[in-house]
Parts: C-alpha cells; structure tokens; sequence
C-alpha cells in the first residue's frame, strides 16, 4: 500500500518492537515503560497518562522521531500525536512546558516535512501548525520552547526557523503538491490557520504565495470543494489585513473571483467571510472603484435580500452598501468623466449610467462650446473598440434625454448619420446603444424609453 493512502487508524494497528528499540539503546528504559503505559490504550486512560505526565510523554514521541530511523516508526509516532491532538486540540500546549526547556521540540517535525513519504509529510504538517498556534506568544523572544538565546549551548530551532519553514513547505504544495488531491487541502487548511501570524503573512507574500492562492477563489459545489474554497477565502480574508498582501492582490485577479463567489455562493460561511473580506478591501486603493465596476453594488442588495443568520454578515453588507455609495459619489464626477472622453476609450464606469450624474452635470457639456459632446461624436467615425462605440451610443442618448434641447443640439452636430451606421454593427452591444440613441434623436426620450422597456 501506497504511504499515502494510510490512515491513522490503519498505521495505530501496528505491532511495534518497543523493547528491541531499548535493548539497541534506541529509547531508554523509562521511555519503553511509559511507551508500554501508553500503547494500545483506550482513548480516556491514554487522556488520563497525558493530564498526569503530559510533558514526559512528549519528551518520547520527539525522542523517537528525532533518533530513529524507521519509516514505520515515525508514522506510528506522528500517528499518536495527531490521534492526541485530534481528540484534544489543547494538549499541543503540552509542547511547551517548562520542563521540556531542553528539548528541541519543533526540529523533528520540521525535518519530516521534507520526507518522500505523504503520510508523514502531512501528519507533520498539521502537528507543527498546531503546536506553533500553540505556543505562547511571550515565547517569540526566545529559542525554541524557553531556552534563552544567550544560555543556549545547542542551536536550537526558532520560531522564525518553524514559520519559514512551514511557509516555504506550504507554497511548495501549492506549486506541485506532493500528494495529487491531499497536498493543496493540506496546504491551504494549515495557512488559514497560521496566515494570523504577521511572519507568516509576510513571508508568505514574499514567497509569491498569495498568485498561487487566487486561483483557489472559484465558485464550488462538491462538499470538499466548498471546504477548500471557504478556507481559501478565510486565507484571503486574513491576508486583507496586512497592507504588502493588499497591494498583491490588487495586482490580481482576486476581485472578480472574489465577486463571483459571492454572487453564486449558497453556503453561509462561504458568502460571510467573502464579504467581511471586500468590506477590508473596499476603502484599499482603487479596489472599491472596481467593486462597483464589477457589479457588487447591485450584487449586495441582492444579497441584503436573503434572510441570513450571521449578525457580523449583515452588519459588513450594511457597510459594503454604504461604502459603495461613497465610492459612486466619487466616481460620479465630470472631471473623472472629461479626461475618459477626451482620452477615447470609455467602459462601463458607474457614471454612465447614474441618473444623478447626468442631472447634475448635463450643463457641464456646453463648456468649450460643447467640446465634449463633439469628441463622443467624432469616437463614432474613429473608434474600433465595441465598448468605446457602445458607450459613446449610450452618452448621446442620454444627453439628448437629459439636456433640455438636447435633441436639436445633436442633430445640429451631425451626429444622426454617423449613428445610424452604426444599427449595422456586428457588435450587438454596438446595435443596441445605437438603436437607443436613434430613437430618442427621432421619437423623443420618453417614447424611446418605452420601446426599450
């Protein structure tokens, strides 16, 4: 059988030679009675020898994995510990008592880590995530688990030594997993762990971790899916906080993954912690002005629709509602919108289609004796870009709808012709804005209107 496809439960059934190990010299005598206390117990008496003598059990499992050898010793061992910690996660507490001052207890895993063999790759994972969350925080100044640098006589391993080390491991599964459908499940459950360590962030954007996380950002349906995806995002969310992660993802594709997670997602934990993550990055940069490009302002009513449980879920869409109007207040300005035209290639920014825009700045296109509005005619003859064409369709139909001789001021620009070439497009995006603008340059805004409706 393939290392990788044992289980806890299968390697805990082997039969391991305790006493050939001490009569090699491998463990002492006292390790081997308190490995002959502990094996092949129930899970309550073996909880009973850890709240008793927690510390000295730890003492063993990291001898062994630290002096011998043996494949399938080490897994038995790594099996032991994570059978512990799964059935009391606060027993990795027990990895930094005082009286193990001596003892490197984060090598051994550190080192297996780097094993040609999944099943130990993975236990080792998940144990030294566990006990570094473990650890308590006043103990970053020091070496290992309380040893003081400057008394220290062995080089003992780090926290940053631990967290580097796991880093550089998890955007290796990233990369090129070591197990096809484990390692990045593997990779990314531990980070949404360790990501609330600021080395760890730090490290983590240096080592280009957060481009191999991105494209984890995608709509699921499979349970398993759905789970690597929510964890995925909780990655993500963590990251928002840290500026340098910021500044990554606004490099990447993050935002129109992270909108069309929210906007497809049922699962609750999946929509909470997306948008408790655009609620972080909204007021980042130009990050909110492309939230409102891509859709989330309608998206999030969408979403304040939906009857949800979670109070912090609807307090962050109340925010994201809100801050979305700033942002369209913003955006929403002529002098945003002249160098857009002057420029000649216009999208879909907000403004265009904001009543309150147009309202409020229709009289700004007399300035220059209506320069604006002549360059959005000369886009017609000039431009290739269906967008640009479409948009600029758009605009005259709306100039004509909003200025009060709008109709006869676009007739008498000329802009009839050039628009009506334009109803052969082979864009049909094109076809529609030119159609729009026809029929208010010929019906007037309100029957135009009701044909579009």
């Amino acid at each position: 059988m393939d290392h990788a496809e044992f289980t806890t439960e299968q390697v805990l059934k082997r039969d391991i030679p305790w006493e050939a190990y001490m009569t090699t010299k491998l463990i002492t005598g006292t390790c081997l009675q308190l490995l002959r206390r502990y094996d092949n117990r129930s899970e309550s008496y073996r909880a009973q020898l850890l709240d008793d003598d927690g510390p000295a059990y730890v003492r063993v499992f990291v001898s062994i994995l630290r002096d011998i050898l043996k494949e399938e010793t080490i897994e038995y061992v790594l099996a032991l510990i994570d059978e512990m910690l799964t059935a009391n996660p606060k027993q990795a507490r027990l990895f930094h008592d005082k009286s193990l001052v001596n003892e490197d207890t984060y090598e051994p895993f550190l080192r297996l880590l780097w094993k040609d063999n999944w099943f130990i790759q993975e236990k080792s994972c998940k144990i030294l995530s566990m006990i570094v969350s473990a650890r308590p925080k006043s103990q970053d100044s020091v070496v290992s688990n309380g040893q003081t640098a400057s008394y220290s006589k062995n080089k003992f391993t780090t926290i940053d030594d631990v967290l580097k080390g796991l880093v550089d491991w998890l955007c290796g599964q990233l990369r090129k997993p070591s197990h096809p459908t484990c390692g990045v499940p593997t990779a990314v459950n531990s980070l949404a762990t360790l990501l609330r360590e600021p080395f760890v962030r730090s490290s983590f954007v240096q080592a280009e971790g957060v481009k191999l996380l991105v494209p984890l950002i995608s709509p699921a349906s499979a349970l398993q899916s759905i789970q690597l995806l929510y964890e995925a995002c909780l990655c993500i969310w963590l990251l928002s906080y840290y500026e340098p992660a910021v500044e990554y993802l606004a490099t990447t594709r993050a935002l129109p993954r992270l909108a069309e997670v929210v906007k497809s997602s049922t699962k609750e934990k999946v929509v909470r912690v997306t948008v408790l993550t655009l609620r972080n990055l909204l007021s980042k940069g130009t990050l909110g002005a492309q939230m409102v490009d891509l859709g989330l302002p309608q998206i999030v009513l969408n979403l304040k629709a939906q009857a949800w449980s979670d109070e912090d879920l609807l307090e962050a869409l109340d925010q994201l509602e809100e801050g979305f109007k700033d942002n369209i207040k913003k955006l929403s300005s002529f002098d945003k919108y002249k160098p857009e035209v002057l420029l000649g290639h216009l999208d879909w920014s907000p403004m265009h289609k904001d009543p309150v825009f147009w309202s409020d700045n229709i009289t700004h296109f007399e300035e220059n004796d209506f320069q604006i509005l002549r360059v959005l005619i000369t886009i017609l003859d000039t431009s290739a870009d269906p967008r640009t064409l479409s948009v600029a369709c758009f605009d005259l139909s709306q100039f004509i709808q909003y200025h009060p001789a709008g109709r006869g001021i676009v007739n008498d620009l000329n802009a009839k012709e050039r628009v009506m070439k334009l109803l052969n497009h082979e864009n049909a995006e094109v076809t529609k804005n030119a159609l729009l603008c026809v029929q208010r340059l010929f019906l007037g805004t309100k029957y135009a209107s009701f044909l579009q409706s």
